[in-house]
């Protein structure tokens, strides 16, 4: 008898695992309680896939062997609380397409911030030193319909917390953690240790043939690291410390040294991303590839010709000597620090959105120090005047990307940077994080 799954959630995560259950032989149902989009719908009707939309049937769901909940389905939903009750296994995406991974090698990588940046940094490498790399996860495509389409050498997968939940036996060969900072702590009742304790599930089941890759600058990344313990080889990066084997910034050098390999070291400003956070992410990106045995030149050439990606530091353009910067990705504190961080001329500071219980303490100083004005983009910016209206001459109200973009550029000058950065989610004006940076961008260009 064939083996019942079913999947919770018709986006990319659920149609790839319903289209891999298929190839597998599984009896596959998805089922979807909002509308499910017509490019997802076309792939399950391609593939005979049984599926529901707008509704959740639970006499066709409660007889599941195996259930793939979809990360953005917390677990205080009623009908998941009904599966756990009875027993059913909950998995998430990338525990189910791992299974069917083959020889490919599994680089996975998470973190609070720099997650996407590093995971398509690592690709960029990977696909430049001649290897078949699928960039999936959190970014690019489903995994588990790359796992579907085969023939690769190696899988890069950006894993969120959520998707880190539902593992079980998901062990990637070569693991990151980037950072700590506190987000998404409504999903684990405001107790920022859960949320440590479902980043550090990523080397769970690592071996000692495996490698761990962290952040040695981030205290209680460090902290839990001595707790939790690992099986996995453990590689440090830092901008502050130097270390025998890992890797570090040191009179404007990076240098990785993994042995007994030769070592490698460049420049600062060979990098193609700038500014402290992205070093980070080039160290971190540099080690993974490293202990893939990508060549030394190969590394130093790719972390030098890489394109920054859409929506996080992104230039856009120059109007009237200001620079207009699009960093619409950065949703929570800490990366919109990371931004302010590395700017070099004064800034007018496009935040704000949908608060997510944000302490803005943390960038009074910074922004006390670079930012001229603020331009509120959100339904509710009190917590933003409260926070910074001793620290800046201006803080104005807007509730379109148009207007703030207006006001940002009549409250500019020549040598100044626009940068939309929100430390905030985008749901109360716009539909994600992408929309608000698309919407941003359109609005500079018609300047």
């Amino acid at each position: 008898m064939r083996k019942r799954l079913v999947i919770l959630g018709g986006g990319e995560s659920g149609a790839g695992t319903a289209i891999l259950a298929k190839q597998k032989g599984f009896d596959v149902f998805l089922s979807d309680k909002n509308k499910i989009a017509d490019k997802y719908k076309v792939l399950l009707q391609q593939h005979n896939i049984d599926f529901e939309e707008e509704k959740h049937s639970e006499e066709k769901i409660l007889n599941a062997d195996e259930v793939m909940k979809s990360p953005g389905i917390p677990e205080k939903v009623e009908l998941v609380k009904k599966i756990r009750a009875k027993g059913i296994h909950v998995i998430s995406e990338i525990e189910f397409a791992a299974r069917y991974s083959g020889n490919a090698k599994l680089i996975g990588i998470t973190g609070s911030n720099g997650k996407s940046t590093t995971t398509t940094l690592i690709h960029h490498i990977l696909v430049k030193a001649g290897y078949k790399a699928a960039l999936v996860g959190n970014i690019g495509n489903s995994f588990a319909l790359e796992v579907a389409n085969g023939g690769w050498d190696y899988y890069v997968i950006e894993i969120s917390n959520f998707q880190l939940d539902d593992i079980h036996e998901f062990r990637p060969h070569v693991a990151l953690l980037l950072n700590l900072s506190e987000d998404h702590l409504d999903r684990y009742n405001y107790e920022y240790q859960k949320y440590i304790d479902s980043k550090f599930r990523i080397t769970m089941n690592q071996t000692e043939n495996d490698v761990f890759i962290y952040c040695a600058d981030d205290e209680a990344l460090c902290k839990n690291l001595e707790q939790k313990k690992t099986k996995a080889k453990t590689i440090p990066f830092s901008l502050l410390k130097e270390f025998e084997e890992g890797a570090f910034i040191k009179n404007e050098q990076l240098t990785i040294t993994i042995k007994p390999k030769p070592i490698l070291t460049m420049s600062i400003y060979d990098l193609a991303l700038q500014g402290k956070h992205n070093q980070q992410n080039s160290l971190a990106a540099g080690i993974a590839a490293n202990v893939v045995d990508v060549r030394n030149e190969v590394i130093k050439e790719s972390l030098s010709d890489f394109n920054a990606l859409e929506h996080r530091m992104e230039f856009v353009a120059t109007v009237r000597g200001i620079d207009f910067v699009n960093d619409s990705k950065a949703t929570n504190i800490n990366s919109t620090w990371y931004a302010l961080e590395s700017a070099t001329k004064p800034v007018i500071w496009i935040a704000g959105g949908l608060d997510k219980g944000n302490d803005y303490t943390v960038l009074q100083s910074l922004v006390k120090e670079k930012v001229k004005a603020i331009v509120c983009l959100g339904k509710d910016n009190r917590k933003i005047h409260e926070a910074f209206a001793r620290h800046v001459d201006m803080i104005a109200n807007t509730q379109t990307a148009e207007e703030a973009v207006l006001m940002a550029y009549q409250l500019g000058e020549q040598g100044d940077i626009c940068l939309l950065s929100p430390a905030c989610a985008s749901f109360d004006l716009f539909e994600n994080y992408m929309d608000r940076g698309n919407q941003f961008k359109r609005a500079v260009k018609a300047l």
